[in-house]
């Protein structure tokens, strides 16, 4: 569901994939790259299309370049499924940011981030607070809040994982219904293709 044509033209043009650009121009050893040549690394390289996936999920980006299917457009023998259809790529959307690594989403970023704001406040409290008699209770606090963080990271390390799986099963039934719309002569595929985004500053 990701327009590979799409891809390779805001990679060469969008400044948000610049470090995905430069890892095209070291794998061709030029500067100067088109987008066929984008595109030609991206069917070889299926990690230059991860990265590109990757930096669009960190900004809130999808990475399904498919519209929904106007209902009102279609014959009503091909409603149900169209229907489906839609439902499920509105599902794939609001799943589509557990397709990252636990270990680069912005939930991990923020737990740290507490726990570094908690740690500074631990010391702030001792030194500066002069606070030495109390230190064995607020260590006791601060080793609590780290418990509480790691029991947190793991609960929400198993929902990414359950959505992950989630994602990609019903990725593949989606094809499938768009596969069996398109033998039906109810759609073509190529009238679905968001070719650009305005999502991107």
């Amino acid at each position: 569901m990701t327009d590979l044509q799409r891809v390779a033209k805001e990679i060469k043009t969008v400044g948000l994939y610049d470090l995905v650009l430069q890892d095209v121009q070291q794998i061709l050893d030029k500067t100067n790259v088109s987008e066929e040549e984008i595109l030609s690394v991206l069917k070889t390289n299926p990690k230059i299309l991860r990265d590109y996936k990757q930096v669009n999920l960190e900004y809130n980006l999808s990475n399904i370049h498919l519209k929904e299917i106007d209902l009102d457009k279609i014959d009503s023998n091909c409603k149900q499924k169209a229907a489906l259809f839609n439902k499920n790529l509105q599902t794939l959307k609001s799943l589509e940011p557990y397709t990252l690594d636990f270990e680069q989403s912005s939930v991990l970023v923020i737990i740290f981030s507490i726990e570094f704001f908690v740690l500074f406040s631990v010391q702030y409290f001792i030194v500066l607070l002069n606070l030495k008699e109390w230190q064995l209770l607020i260590y006791s606090i601060f080793a609590g809040s780290a418990i509480i963080a790691w029991l947190y990271a793991k609960k929400e390390r198993k929902k990414f994982e359950k959505n992950s799986k989630k994602f990609y099963l019903l990725y593949d039934e989606t094809l499938e219904i768009l596969k069996e719309l398109e033998q039906s002569s109810c759609i073509k595929k190529e009238n679905l293709i968001i070719k650009t985004s305005d999502e991107h500053i």
